[in-house]
C-alpha cells in the first residue's frame, strides 16, 4: 500500500461531524468498512502512534485505553513493528486496559494481563509503572475500593485521549453486558452467558470460563476524547447492524457510543455485510449501479421477502421496494425469466460434471469424465459436515477423490476423552506410556499446555475417527492426507502465522494430485480462525503454482456449513441431496466422536455439527422451492474461486 492510500485511508476513518459524512439515513455512529482487517488495523495504529508523536511533541503523557480479545492484535502488532522499525517512543505513555476476568493470576495465560504483555508490553519501551490493568486477584472488601482508584487514576492522569474497543456479540464493550447504564464507572459484573460460550475456545471449555469480571463501565468508555472500535468477520455483522443502526438501549450496550462526538467503528466487509447500504443498497439509493451480481440479491431478496417465487414477481413489487432502476433496464417478465434460469442452472447431482452433456449451462464441465479431486479440510470433520453429500457423490460417480486433512485439530480434544483413550489403552498393554499420558492428563493444570505426547494423542483420535468416516462414505484409505500443517501445532487455541513451511506442504499434494477440482472451506467464521488460515495457504499454494499446465484445468470451489451458508445469490453450484444421503452425510459426522456430545468449539451455535448442518443444508433447499425451483430434501452450496 503506497502512502497516498494510506494518508487516504486515514482521513477516511478520522471524525467527521454529523452530517458531513457518506453515512446513510440508517446509521447513527460514523463507520468505515475495509477490505482487509489487516490494512484496516495499520490504519488504527496510525492513528494511535500519531497522538502519541503528537504529545511527544508537546511534553505531554499520551493516555490511551486499550482492549484485548482478538480484533486488536494487528493493532499492537503495527505498534510493535513501528517501535522497532520507525523509532515509535511510548516513555510518554499511559495505558488503561478495559476488563479483566475475576478471579484472574496474572500467569494464568487468559489473563488480561498476560495478553497485553504478549502482544505489546514486552516488545515496547513503556515504563512498567504506566501500565494500569484492572487487577483480577481481589476479592471481598477490596474490590470496590480499587475500582474507585482505578476512575480516580484515569482522571489524574488527564482522562483518556484515545479509546480502542472491540465489541461482543451481546453489544458489550469493556465487559458492559446488556443492562448496563450510561452513567456505570469501574465495577465487578456478571459476565453474560453468551459472552461465556465465545470465551470458551480460549478456556478450552465453558465451565473454565470465570463468571465474573472487572471492567470500566460505559461512562468511563464515553470521557475517552476519541473512540475507535474494530469489527471484524460475519459473526459480528449482527451486533454491528444493530449499535450502528438501532436505537439507543441498555440491551445493547455498544449503542451508546452514538452519543459521543468522537466514534468510528472501523470494519471489515463482513462485519459490516448487514448495514442496509451494503445488505439492500437498493433500500438506501434507488440509482445504485445495477451489476449482474447486485440484480441477482435483489430479485432473490425481493421474492423471499414477499413470499412470492421469482416468477411472480411484478412491476409493482419492484417499484414498491427501491427498485424502479432496475426496471428501467429491462421489464419484470424478461428480469424474472432470466434470474429463474440463472439460479437453476445452478443445479447438479453432477459435482464433477456430467459425461456426455451439453455443459453450456451446469456449473462444472462434462470433461474430463472421471475427475481427480482434492478436499482440503481444515479440521479433520469439515469435509463430512459441510460437504458430506457432495463427497459422497464425487465417490459415487467414480470420480479420483482425495481428502487433506490440513490441522490435526488436536486442541479439540478434551482431556476426559483423552483420558478415555490412554486408559484403554493401559488396559490393553499395560505399557509404561499409557500411564504416563494418564499422569500428563490428570495432572494439566488450566493454564498449562498439553505435552506433545498428549497432543499426538489427542491427534490420533482425531486421525481414527476421519478414517472411520472415510471407510463410511467408501474412500480408498490411499486416498487420505494428513498434513498437520505446522502453523497450528502451538497446544494453545493461539495459531501461529502462517509460514512457507504451511504452504510447501500444501504445494507438495497439489503437485502430486494434479487436480481437476480442488474444495476449500470458504467458512470463515469459525471461533478460533483456522478455517481463515487453512484458505490462505490453500490461495498462496494456487498463487504459487498458477503457471503449472495442469493448473489450466483445475477449478476451485468454496464450500461452507459449519457456522455460516453462502447467501443464495453467491451460489454458483448447488448440490442437492435425497433423504436417505442427509442420513448417510449425518452417519458420517458421527463418525467424529470426540465431536459430538461435548463441541469445544461451537461459535455462536450450541446445536451439535449434525443438527446445524442439517438445518442449514434443509434451510439452503427450501429457499430454492420458495424462489419457484424444485423441492429437494437439502443442498450444499458452493461458490467458485477464480485463481487465474
Amino acid at each position: 500500500m503506497d502512502t497516498t492510500t494510506i494518508q487516504q485511508k486515514r482521513f477516511d476513518i478520522s471524525y467527521r461531524p454529523v452530517g458531513q459524512f457518506e453515512e446513510t439515513r440508517f446509521e447513527k455512529i460514523h463507520n468505515v468498512i475495509f477490505d482487509s482487517s489487516g490494512d484496516a488495523s495499520i490504519i488504527v495504529a496510525q492513528e494511535i502512534a500519531e497522538l502519541i508523536r503528537e504529545k511527544q511533541a508537546k511534553a505531554q503523557t499520551c493516555v490511551l485505553g486499550l482492549a484485548t480479545g482478538s480484533s486488536p492484535i494487528r493493532v499492537y502488532e503495527e505498534l510493535v513493528r513501528m517501535h522497532k522499525e520507525e523509532g515509535l517512543g511510548f516513555a510518554n505513555v499511559i495505558t488503561f486496559n478495559l476488563d479483566e476476568y475475576l478471579p484472574m493470576e496474572k500467569d494464568n495465560r487468559q489473563s488480561y494481563w498476560y495478553f497485553m504483555h504478549e502482544h505489546l508490553f514486552n516488545h515496547i519501551d513503556i515504563p512498567e509503572g504506566n501500565i494500569n490493568i484492572p487487577d483480577g486477584t481481589l476479592s471481598g472488601e477490596d474490590i470496590i475500593p480499587y475500582c474507585l482508584a482505578y476512575e480516580r487514576k484515569i482522571k489524574d492522569a488527564g482522562g483518556l485521549d484515545f479509546q480502542l474497543l472491540g465489541i461482543g456479540r451481546t453489544g458489550h464493550i469493556g465487559f458492559n453486558e446488556p443492562g448496563s447504564h450510561r452513567n456505570s464507572g469501574t465495577r465487578v459484573i456478571t459476565l453474560d452467558h453468551i459472552t461465556r460460550v465465545d470465551a470458551a475456545p480460549a478456556f478450552l471449555g465453558i465451565d473454565n470460563v470465570p463468571r465474573r469480571a472487572i471492567t470500566m463501565g460505559i461512562a468511563t468508555v464515553q470521557s475517552a476524547k476519541r473512540i475507535v472500535l474494530l469489527g471484524w468477520g460475519q459473526n459480528k455483522a449482527d451486533i454491528i447492524k444493530k449499535t450502528v443502526e438501532g436505537e439507543i438501549s441498555s440491551e445493547v450496550p455498544a449503542t451508546y457510543l452514538q452519543e459521543h462526538g468522537n466514534c468510528t467503528f472501523v470494519l471489515d466487509n463482513g462485519a459490516g455485510s448487514k448495514l442496509t447500504r451494503n445488505k439492500t443498497p437498493w433500500l438506501v439509493d434507488e440509482s445504485c449501479e445495477w451489476t449482474e451480481i447486485l440484480t441477482a440479491k435483489a430479485v432473490l431478496w425481493l421474492s423471499i421477502t414477499l413470499g412470492k417465487s421469482i416468477l411472480s414477481l411484478t412491476d409493482k413489487d419492484y417499484n414498491d421496494n427501491g427498485m424502479s432502476g432496475l426496471l428501467a433496464q429491462q421489464d419484470s417478465y424478461d428480469l424474472n425469466i432470466h434470474m429463474f434460469n440463472r439460479l437453476q442452472r445452478t443445479i447438479t447431482g453432477w459435482p464433477g460434471g456430467k459425461p456426455h452433456a451439453d455443459d453450456s449451462n451446469r456449473p462444472e464441465r462434462a470433461n474430463p469424465e472421471k475427475k481427480r479431486v482434492i478436499i482440503f479440510s481444515p479440521h479433520p470433520d469439515d469435509d463430512v459436515i459441510s460437504m458430506g453429500g457432495t463427497f459422497d457423490r464425487l465417490i459415487e460417480q467414480g470420480h479420483d477423490v482425495h481428502v487433506a486433512y490440513q490441522t490435526s485439530g488436536n486442541i479439540a480434544v478434551t482431556n476426559t476423552e483423552a483420558l478415555k483413550f490412554a486408559e484403554i489403552a493401559k488396559s490393553i498393554n499395560g505399557s509404561k506410556e499409557p500411564e504416563a499420558l494418564i499422569t500428563a492428563i490428570k495432572s494439566k493444570t488450566e493454564s498449562s499446555i498439553d505435552t506433545l505426547e498428549v497432543r499426538k494423542l489427542k491427534g490420533n483420535i482425531r486421525r481414527s475417527e476421519s478414517y472411520a468416516a472415510i471407510r463410511y462414505l467408501g474412500l480408498n484409505e490411499d486416498n487420505v492426507h494428513f498434513l498437520d500443517l505446522p502453523f497450528y501445532e502451538t497446544g494453545t487455541v493461539k495459531k501461529n502465522g502462517l509460514t512457507q513451511a504451511d504452504i510447501d506442504i500444501m504445494i507438495d499434494i497439489i503437485s502430486k494430485v494434479k487436480p481437476h477440482q480442488i474444495y476449500a472451506a470458504g467458512d470463515l467464521a469459525d471461533p478460533h480462525g483456522t478455517h481463515s488460515v487453512c484458505l490462505d495457504a490453500v490461495f498462496a499454494a494456487l498463487e504459487t503454482l498458477k503457471a503449472e499446465p495442469y493448473m489450466k484445468d483445475c477449478w476451485v470451489w468454496l464450500y461452507r456449513g459449519a457456522w455460516h451458508e453462502w447467501d443464495i445469490h453467491e451460489i454458483e453450484m448447488a448440490v442437492p441431496m435425497s433423504p436417505a444421503q442427509v442420513i448417510k452425510k449425518r452417519n458420517a459426522i458421527f463418525c467424529h466422536q470426540s465431536q459430538k456430545d461435548n463441541v469445544m468449539f461451537q461459535g455462536d451455535d450450541t446445536r451439535e455439527f449434525w443438527m446445524r448442518a442439517e438445518e442449514r443444508n434443509k434451510n439452503t433447499a427450501d429457499k430454492y422451492r420458495k424462489l419457484g425451483l424444485a423441492e429437494y430434501a437439502a443442498m450444499e452450496g458452493f461458490v467458485r474461486h477464480h485463481f487465474m
